[in-house]
């Protein structure tokens, strides 16, 4: 039944708050309950973003991501329990949200998102959140998102601050920032550390993923000030937000794809400078590694910065990957392991290395040094 089209006593018991409430009512409920929203990424932000729009009523819910639960997601992806890891997390959370709210639609992509495959399912939707945590997935999103005239709700965590935005809406002057206009280039590989390197505090992906689906629902319903051509930046160190207005420009516009069909040729690996051809570093994995580690034929070399935990309790030599940036310096040893905390940047450094010494052998340690425990 659509308890929608005359709210019934049971749409009016679920959702009873939001109907009270004025300038929202039933019309907004409505609203809610015939959008589609896809979330892109089950994880930190994804999961807080996917519970309150089901809570709310959003008639369609979208979730797109190819990763499974593990252990160590479970501080901040709270979504989740312990008898979930192993799980894709899509299916996971399509289930569970299904359970939690039965009188909406769920549908799960237990998938990677392409350039390939993004348009078809990006333009099922209405309204698209970015939940990921990586620059090629943000600008391919974005792209997208412009490309197919979709409202996009940006958010992204680092440490303890982490940041929101609407992006692609017209604001009241009829322009429309995107996501390239405030970050039109991306950074360096390994330059700027991701969750699982430089760590997050469990309660903030919550607080930025509940802020996303509070622009959703602002959008959908027409209800308050979204954040268009802002992005609002949290601190939950000291509780402190400001907003940057965002400015559209013409020549970062310029640097969009001019259809789909250049949309579909564009590698946004290579444009955030991830190699994908031949590779000249070699993975090594963590059982490999302890047989190796204490032999006199490797040098072992940890590439993070001075201060990161855990602090490794072999013998190593300390070559940050920023120093590397600005200075190669002599290596003695033939074959060389390099670690850091999940193996991103390590491998980033094996090549750096490998350019200079392409006689030797570069190894990077699988999954960091965090593997290792």
């Amino acid at each position: 039944m659509d308890i929608y089209g005359s709210i019934d006593i049971k749409g009016i018991a679920r959702y009873q708050r939001q109907i009270t409430l004025k300038n929202f009512g039933v019309t907004g409920q409505r609203k809610l309950y015939k959008s589609k929203v896809l979330v892109i990424g089950a994880g930190g932000l994804g999961c807080p973003i996917l519970q309150y729009l089901a809570a709310a009523g959003v008639g369609t819910l979208g979730i797109i991501d190819h990763d499974t639960v593990e252990l160590n997601n479970l501080h901040r992806q709270i979504l989740y329990t312990v008898a979930d890891v192993g799980r894709l997390k899509a299916d996971c959370a399509a289930e569970k949200l299904s359970q939690f709210n039965p009188d909406i639609e769920i549908i799960s992509y237990p998938l990677a998102l392409s350039n390939q495959n993004a348009p078809l399912i990006l333009s099922k939707y209405d309204v698209i959140i970015d939940g990921s945590d990586n620059f090629p997935t943000r600008y391919m999103v974005n792209d997208a998102c412009v490309l197919l005239q979709l409202p996009l709700i940006y958010g992204a965590l680092s440490e303890y601050e982490g940041q929101v935005a609407v992006f692609n809406v017209a604001d009241a002057k009829g322009t429309k920032a995107n996501y390239r206009d405030i970050f039109p280039n991306p950074p360096q590989p390994g330059e700027v550390l991701n969750c699982a390197e430089a760590g997050v505090l469990g309660v903030l992906p919550g607080i930025i993923g509940t802020m996303q689906a509070n622009e959703a629902i602002k959008l959908i319903s027409g209800t308050g000030e979204p954040l268009i051509n802002q992005m609002l930046i949290y601190n939950s160190l000291n509780n402190e937000t400001y907003k940057i207005n965002i400015t559209a420009t013409a020549e970062e516009e310029s640097q969009l794809p001019l259809d789909l069909d250049a949309f579909l040729l564009t590698d946004y690996n290579w444009f955030c400078g991830i190699r994908t051809g031949a590779d000249d570093v070699f993975e090594m994995s963590p059982g490999e590694f302890r047989e190796i580690m204490f032999d006199d034929e490797y040098a072992i070399i940890d590439v993070r910065e001075s201060g990161e935990l855990p602090v490794a309790s072999f013998d190593h030599i300390p070559m940050p990957l920023s120093e590397l940036r600005k200075h190669i310096p002599p290596i003695n040893k033939n074959k060389v392991v390099l670690f850091c905390h999940s193996g991103v940047r390590s491998h980033i450094a094996g090549e750096l290395l490998h350019q200079a010494y392409p006689d030797k052998e570069f190894y990077s340690l699988k999954g960091g040094v965090l593997r290792l425990n």
